[in-house]
């Protein structure tokens, strides 16, 4: 119960979406490599540059803004796209590394090994009882015992009573990473690897909120926004993935298959998940990173199309190429709902403005030029309603 199982349907082809079932071992660990985009990549927010010039490669994408009015010329899509994908990661990024630099919080890495020296928490009557120490978890975090292999022990054993933890056991069991794997398996806790290369351990900045959740989830507003689509192009946006070759971190996956999202919230959520499969994240810095942007891409979103559009939302009747959108349905996903009213309240009380410098008219409801009591009223009068 309250579990999503995905997509039924593809909506372009009418055709039920065809399962993949793959090894959580090699799904995960190129999750966390194919969005890691650590030193010498397109960092995170370029990341989804890349995906936008797939969804612009595809034959399927119709390049009318928001899905409405007149096709676009390819520079002219290629150009306002970039702008207001653009705005939004640099908005993001502002968000977000103000509260890592607020929070100031730290890694999983840095967390577990702390722990670790002090011990465990479960069971003051058991050796090495801290209260700030690790929980004793059956076949997950145990007590070191004489009954350990000597690498566990030591060969006077001097770890017995330390922690150890079942886990990935970290690049000091790969010689060469094309052709090795570390496998799983029992390790002490105070030598707990995240899955990363052993050159970045992990990011030298704090973990809260999560800077791939909120870039991804602002990036993925702008692209439903601009496309008026919710879905990638053709319903389904893929990456293959070859068997023993994708992986650098260790040698992978066991097998080949595709990363697949039906959505470009799908993939958005897909790469926070990823963060947390490292081992760079726990689950806490993600969903308050992906809070974060789908209200900051969309603002980003709304402010670029002022200047792209200036008159989009405002005479739609009477402009040419500027149709109307759907009242209320700010961000183009088909509902009106929570995101919309929340940015309807980060613009109330100021004028509209088609320069940039005032509200968007897209959230003037009423057409009164500022965005005050009418408009809330406007927007709670279609609340929950679908656009047709």
């Amino acid at each position: 119960e309250g579990i999503e199982v995905g997509h039924t349907y593809n909506p372009t082809t009418g055709l039920p979406y065809v399962p993949q079932p793959v090894f959580r071992g090699d799904f995960t660990r190129v999750l966390a490599e194919y969005w890691a985009d650590g030193p010498d990549s397109e960092t995170p927010p370029g990341h989804w540059f890349t995906l936008l010039n797939y969804v612009n490669d595809q034959p399927e994408l119709e390049r009318r803004w928001r899905g409405i009015g007149e096709t676009l010329a390819p520079l002219d899509w290629d150009v306002v796209a970039y702008f207001a994908l653009g705005g939004a990661m640099h908005d993001a990024a502002i968000s977000a590394w103000s509260c890592k630099g607020w929070y100031d919080s730290a890694r999983p890495v840095s967390v577990l090994r702390w722990m670790a020296d002090r011990g465990q928490c479960s069971d003051p009557e058991l050796p090495n009882f801290d209260g700030a120490g690790l929980p004793l978890v059956p076949n997950e975090i145990e007590l070191i015992t004489a009954n350990d292999p000597i690498a566990l022990r030591g060969a006077e054993g001097e770890f017995i009573n330390e922690i150890k933890i079942r886990s990935w056991k970290g690049p000091d069991f790969i010689e060469v990473p094309a052709l090795n794997k570390a496998g799983v398996g029992w390790i002490r806790a105070s030598e707990w690897w995240p899955y990363q290369r052993p050159t970045f351990v992990s990011p030298p900045f704090a973990g809260y909120v999560s800077g791939h959740s909120a870039f991804s989830r602002a990036a993925a507003e702008v692209l439903t926004a601009i496309t008026g689509d919710p879905f990638f192009p053709g319903g389904l946006g893929t990456f293959p993935i070859e068997a023993n070759e994708f992986l650098v971190f260790e040698d992978g996956p066991s097998e080949s298959f595709e990363l697949q999202w039906a959505t470009y919230r799908d993939a958005a959520d897909q790469s926070g998940l990823s963060r947390i499969w490292g081992g760079i994240h726990p689950p806490q810095d993600d969903f308050p990173g992906r809070m974060i942007g789908e209200i900051v891409g969309m603002d980003a979103m709304l402010l670029a199309e002022q200047y792209a559009f200036p008159l989009l939302g405002a005479d739609c009747f009477e402009v040419t190429g500027y149709p109307c959108l759907c009242p209320g349905d700010f961000n183009s996903d088909g509902m009106r709902n929570l995101p919309d009213l929340l940015l309807l309240l980060i613009h109330f009380g100021e004028t509209v403005s088609i320069t940039g410098a005032g509200a968007s008219p897209v959230i003037d409801l009423d057409g009164s030029g500022d965005i005050n009591t009418g408009d809330l009223l406007g927007m709670l009068t279609v609340w929950g309603q679908p656009c047709d």
